[in-house]
């Protein structure tokens, strides 16, 4: 549901959020946590244009009131479970304090001077304290050209696959800020024309394309949850790109799925989108056919119209080269549907619960969202220019992903998820 925060006129007097280009309108407000070189406590701070406001210091100074100060800590979790009433009550804040409407910040010189601080001048961290990791699998495009390249074409997706969100548990411990580096993972790899496995650094290194969803309040061991009742625990979305390592996996993955070849990192963006700020953008999924079990069966605007962009930079190149470029609109399954099967059987949803989307991929060849389908597992190589191919990740490349809602005039964006490959140990 929109309200006034939503309002495409709105402006702020922090000049920089005016850029129709800029991620971060008075739109957004997204969430993140922060520190400087002067103030190396992290603390948590709201994204406008290209500031940082300290919501701690909002509170101390009387600015968030009925808030006690729960931003000066080093993550989210406090705030997302107090539950979307508060989510909402605080956004509303901000965006009258930063448009103007409520002048007291903006009229405030000396406070301004304490609780602005430049994005560049800060370092941004993890901005939850993820308390566990799920992964699914839920574009049809992604699925059908997987299944496609590895099983019968004629038979791509399993029969399980129309019927329910399909997905895994991964690991919380290996989930990091954008920015760093990944080390090349290892593993038992067979060979095509090999008796036996070998272990080795993986020679087929894949980024994944996704979207995470953070659980902001939890619920009950041993109850569900409807679609509508998810769709109020998300607290917001982050980038998320997976790194998968296709070589090991798909010697390990039957019969019980994925395991060394996700474990060893996971990038998010630092920043959390809010679920409300989406609000404007939620649109139409694809039809579901056929009709999903009562339990996953959902009404009105599930999806969101939000754009996505991957980048590859090689050592020698001094541009990135975009590679693919989709939208979050295509996904089968929603994130609402996701979590609803999630916690069908009783399992509890904690706050800062994280799950990913699975790989996004649209409809066209340029759309595809990992190397594994853009290359069609090695054999199509991507131009980068200037004589320069890749397969799949090599030392020394950094992926980037980027995403956005456009509005008219205004952006609501999520900056960006950054990884550099460095070599094997």
């Amino acid at each position: 549901m929109t309200d006034a925060t939503h309002d495409p006129s709105l402006k702020s007097w922090v000049e920089t959020a005016n850029d129709p280009k800029c991620d971060f309108a008075v739109q957004n407000l997204p969430f993140g946590v922060f520190s400087t070189a002067i103030s190396p406590i992290e603390r948590i701070g709201t994204a406008i244009g290209d500031q940082i406001v300290d919501l701690s210091v909002l509170v101390d100074e009387g600015l968030l009131s009925g808030v006690v100060n729960i931003f000066d800590q080093s993550s989210l979790n406090a705030f997302m479970a107090m539950g979307p009433t508060s989510w909402k009550d605080i956004r509303t804040r901000l965006s009258a304090l930063l448009s103007g409407t409520d002048p007291a910040l903006r009229d405030n010189a000396a406070l301004c001077d304490r609780a602005f601080v430049g994005q560049d001048d800060a370092t941004l961290h993890l901005p939850i304290q993820v308390t566990e990791f799920t992964d699914f699998y839920a574009s049809r495009e992604h699925a059908t050209n997987v299944g496609r390249m590895f099983r019968d074409p004629d038979k791509a997706l399993m029969p399980n696959w129309l019927h329910m969100p399909v997905g895994y548990n991964g690991r919380a411990s290996t989930i990091v800020v954008s920015g760093t580096d990944i080390i090349r993972p290892s593993g038992q790899v067979k060979l095509p024309n090999a008796d036996a496995p070998v272990f080795q650094a993986s020679a087929k290194l894949d980024i994944e394309l996704e979207m995470g969803a953070i659980v902001g309040t939890p619920n009950a061991m041993g109850s569900r949850i409807s679609p509508d009742e998810a769709e109020e625990m998300i607290f917001g979305y982050v980038l998320l790109n997976d790194w998968s390592a296709r070589d090991i996996q798909i010697w390990e993955y039957q019969p019980l799925g994925p395991f060394q070849a996700k474990a060893f990192a996971t990038t998010i963006s630092p920043w959390v989108v809010t679920s409300d700020a989406l609000a404007p953008f939620q649109t139409n999924g694809p039809k579901q056919d056929p009709a999903p079990l009562p339990y996953l069966r959902q009404d009105g605007l599930r999806n969101v119209d939000l754009n996505l962009e991957v980048t590859i930079q090689t050592e020698t190149q001094a541009n990135a080269t975009v590679i693919s470029r989709t939208n979050f609109k295509h996904m089968y399954w929603s994130a609402a549907q996701q979590l609803a099967h999630h916690a069908v059987s009783g399992c509890a949803m904690r706050t800062g619960d994280l799950f990913g989307s699975g790989t996004i991929s649209g409809p066209t060849a340029d759309s595809c969202g990992c190397l594994l389908e853009l290359t069609w597992n090695g054999r199509d190589p991507l131009d980068l220019g200037g004589g320069i191919t890749r397969t799949f990740i090599e030392d020394g490349d950094t992926l980037t992903l980027h995403g956005w809602c456009q509005g008219k005039g205004y952006r609501v964006g999520f900056g960006s998820a950054v990884g550099t490959i460095r070599p094997a140990i």
